[in-house]
């Protein structure tokens, strides 16, 4: 087979804008105007403008008389395979755990973010081919780099050196996130002098992704140098950047995407002089710098020792304003729903409007410029400068960044020994710095001059205290510009040193391991602008918090014969809590929750291998408990009349269930294979609510969450896939996979599981207590996906003595162009207790997101 087809179908959606009729309150009838004035005269007369936020991606043979091979890692895992590539468009997690449990290294450095846990992935993206080679471990098995967490454990090795030797040029071709990819890479591998380089770089754009508005802009360089000293040592330096710009999706309601006429329909966009400008967009550029060490002390022991040094920042932005309408596109003031039970005619001329009008449905831009360039606005003592005034036109609206200011300092050396024939132990230790400041800056002042740094809410609240509404109390009515930092900046500084050992036994029918881990997470808050309404808790350095932990786990691996095994490994940990789930508002103040403590996780795995020539199966099954969690969440509470702040605490959680995975040679060149991931994943705990109002701090009540046994949201709880592979002895393959997904749930919101918001509910049992008390399943959903590729030795093709290879890998996900499958969502945060309304949940209705329809990636790929 020389040549690879793939044929792909277009649909073409055609829209008409009309014009429509408006309902004028002078005449109590309607006129003819363009339909986009009804949306803009709802949102100049709204009076409520608040906006809403929360704050808050082998063969193994018997051997009589030796020592049976011990278990691989989970890349030879069909089950593993299965969960990483099949069920990701469902956003799989496996065993439910969030992203906080997989830990990454690179050369033996954890690179987990300090403040939320999350691997940066973004830090190094576009550099596949520098990134191959890696070690995997799944669950509570031990690992040769670290003592690990309870998820997955990733080591990549980017040395120079360790580079295969060759010369590499890519294009790939997608409709997802970006539509063309180029990369470049070269390895020179080791010369007789003891020298290796590797160098890469890639382009990852797209002027417009799957989803409309959306756009991407990336770029990534590597470069890496590998010296050998001597015949025991080995010394390294890489560095590596992926500075990326990308224009996001926001999550939307059922009835904004059903007057779209779309699953996709986004928020975040709107038309400027023609063209499509989004306000959700995000940046990064975090360079890191990684030096290595290698020393073979014997045959039998070896020490690897590192440190890397990153910065530099990420940014999200969106519309800020300031005693206006709110410009968002989707507030719930502006839809039918909001109108449909009191005027049916102008619910239905909205629907009529925000249906066949695009534009309505989107950010207008021209509007917030013709508002800031026709404010003009005399400021008095500006900059807190006596007889200091600034006459010009004052911005209503902005744009701006919530900026992460990263430095980051992580070193570590570890020591790999067989100690005997029957022996091997590991240990090391590790330490990491992190000083990350947060704030907010100005991108773009759209259309007008200037912008006063004040708290609106706070001057609300508080009309006659001057002093309450200064964002920056030394620094008052602060007059800033484009690329100013204006609102909360802070800085949270993080330590956190490790040490860790592991010792292995190997024997002819059993393996067995112990591992141990102590560490302490250090943190403290740093103000930098003293808040008006704080301030005397808002500025400088803040208590520092200790978390002293420790972790042990072991397994027991009973070798049948070379091919069959049975294992089983434990966990006891605990873990400290991230910043933000203790700190209740670190914009504005130093305040953290009571009680404060560590997480304490136990977690038990166990379960059959069998490794043979034509078959490797996996079944395995667990038990994990998580308790004494924290979490904190910040919006704009209807009861209040104000943003509140709502602490959480004992948050309990327990994951259990069952995997099973099979690869198997069926037929010649034919393999089939399946995976099950059967799992049941519930909040375990009654969570405890201590709710503040932001501007004041004032406790305002303290809740009792009816959490217990709601499910953990953002992953089917069930996975299946089941799919058969071709590979032709001339070097292509194709290969056909359905899954299919259950059990999924959208995230629920605490507020309506309170005795609160269930009052005058006198029937538990009642329709009305259902709905409000019930948490949404997601239907359940599936997909089918085609894999293909073909690689070639081009004849008597030569480079520098090398042969020359092509290769091509095409993709498509998705292949039914199954649109309805929702992979995440909320319900939102707010809620109406007004008795009125009777507990009416139409008004702040859920939020999602929905997978990618049919969608494809092709690569071709040049090797010499």
């Amino acid at each position: 087979m020389r040549k690879l087809l793939l044929l792909f179908s277009c649909i073409v959606l055609c829209k008409v804008m009309q014009a429509q009729k408006y309902f004028n309150p002078d005449t109590a009838d309607f006129t003819e105007r363009p339909d986009t004035i009804i949306a803009e005269e709802l949102k100049d007369n709204v009076l409520d403008n608040i906006p809403t936020i929360s704050l808050s991606d082998e063969d193994l043979s018997d051997a009589a008389a030796q020592n049976i091979s011990s278990q691989l890692t989970a890349g030879r895992d069909p089950f593993y395979n299965a969960a990483a590539f099949n069920f990701s468009p469902a956003r799989f997690r496996i065993r439910g755990y969030d992203g906080t449990f997989a830990a990454v290294y690179i050369n033996g450095l954890p690179m987990d973010n300090l403040d939320d846990g999350y691997t940066p992935w973004g830090l190094w993206g576009g550099l596949n081919d520098v990134f191959r080679n890696r070690e995997v471990n799944f669950g509570n098995r031990y690992t040769t780099f670290a003592f690990g967490d309870v998820g997955t454990n990733t080591n990549f090795d980017i040395r120079a050196s360790k580079q295969r030797k060759q010369t590499s040029i890519g294009y790939a071709l997608s409709n997802r996130n970006y539509t063309h990819r180029i990369i470049l890479t070269h390895n020179t591998g080791l010369n007789k002098r003891g020298w290796a380089f590797s160098f890469s770089g890639s382009r990852r754009y797209a002027d417009e992704g799957y989803i409309p508005g959306t756009y991407y802009n990336g770029w990534s360089w590597f470069a890496a140098v590998d010296k050998k000293l001597g015949q025991k040592q080995l010394l390294s330096f890489a560095a590596f950047a992926a500075p990326t710009e990308n224009g996001r999706q926001t999550s939307a309601t059922q009835e904004m995407m059903t007057l779209a006429g779309s699953h996709y329909y986004n928020p975040s966009w709107g038309y400027q002089n023609g063209k499509k400008r989004n306000a959700n967009v995000a940046k990064t550029n975090q360079p890191v710098l990684l030096l290595t060490h290698e020393y073979r002390i014997s045959n039998k022991t070896a020490l690897l020792t590192a440190a890397s040094y990153s910065f530099g920042e990420r940014s999200i932005s969106g519309i800020d304003w300031y005693n206006a309408p709110d410009p968002r596109p989707n507030y719930y003031r502006y839809l039918p729903s909001f109108y449909a039970a009191d005027n049916s005619a102008l619910a239905q001329q909205l629907t009529d409007v925000l249906s066949t009008n695009e534009s309505a449905r989107q950010i207008n831009w021209n509007n917030l410029y013709n508002v800031n360039r026709d404010n003009t606005t005399t400021v008095d003592n500006a900059n807190g400068i006596a007889g200091n005034v600034i006459t010009d036109n004052r911005s209503f609206y902005i744009l701006g960044e919530r900026v992460t200011n990263v430095q980051r300092f992580t070193a570590s050396t570890t020591i790999n020994a067989k100690l005997s024939e029957h022996i091997d132990i590991t240990g090391g230790i590790s330490y990491q710095l992190a000083r990350n400041n947060y704030f907010q800056r100005i991108a773009d002042l759209l259309g007008g001059q200037f912008w006063i740094d004040l708290n609106q809410f706070a001057q609300r609240n508080f009309p006659n205290n001057v002093n309450a509404y200064q964002n920056d109390l030394n620094h008052p009515n602060r007059i800033v510009y484009k690329g100013d930092q204006y609102g909360y900046n802070y800085n949270i500084n993080i330590n956190k040193p490790q040490e860790w050992a592991q010792l292995v036994f190997k024997f002819r029918k059993i393996d067995f391991f112990v591992a141990g881990e102590v560490s302490q997470t250090k943190f403290w808050r740093v103000g930098n602008v003293r808040n008006g309404l704080f301030p005397n808790n808002s500025y400088g350095k803040s208590e520092v918090h200790i978390f002293d932990n420790y972790a042990a786990k072991g397994g027991v691996t009973y070798k049948i014969n070379g091919r069959n095994y049975l294992y089983i490994n434990g966990a006891l940990l605990t873990r400290a809590p991230y910043y933000d789930n203790i700190y209740v508002s670190p914009r504005t103040r130093d305040f953290v929750q009571d009680s404060l403590q560590s997480e304490a996780i136990k977690t038990i795995e166990g379960g059959y291998v069998l490794n043979a020539p034509n078959v490797k199966v996996r079944i395995s099954g667990y038990y994990t408990s998580m308790k004494n969690g924290f979490n904190v969440l910040t919006f704009y509470h209807d009861q209040y009349q104000d943003f509140v702040n709502y602490a959480l605490s004992h948050i309990d959680r327990l994951y259990f269930g069952g995997e099973f995975g099979i690869e198997a040679k069926v037929a010649r060149n034919v393999t089939a294979n399946a995976a099950a991931a059967i799992g049941r994943y519930y909040y375990n705990s009654r969570q405890k609510a201590t709710v503040t109002v932001d501007n004041t701090a004032d406790i305002v009540s303290e809740d009792e969450i009816y959490s217990k046994n709601y499910r953990i949201a953002g992953t089917p709880q069930e996975a299946y896939s089941g799919g058969i592979t071709y590979r032709s002895p001339k070097f292509w393959f194709v290969s056909l996979t359905g899954n299919y997904f259950s059990q999924m749930w959208l995230d629920f919101n605490p507020l309506r599981r309170t005795y609160v918001a269930t009052d005058g509910v006198t029937d538990v049992g009642s329709e009305k207590a259902h709905t409000i008390l019930d948490q949404t399943r997601l239907d359940n959903q599936y997909t089918l996906d085609f894999y293909g590729g073909y690689s070639w030795r081009v004849k008597h093709t030569y480079i520098d003595k090398r042969a020359l290879y092509v290769v091509i890998n095409a993709g498509v996900n998705n292949l039914l162009n199954n649109t309805d499958i929702i992979t995440g969502g909320y319900e939102q945060l707010r809620y109406d207790f007004s008795a009125s309304s009777e507990q009416n949940l139409s008004r702040f209705p859920p939020k999602y997101y929905y997978a990618y329809g049919l969608n494809y990636f092709i690569s071709l790929q040049v090797r010499f």
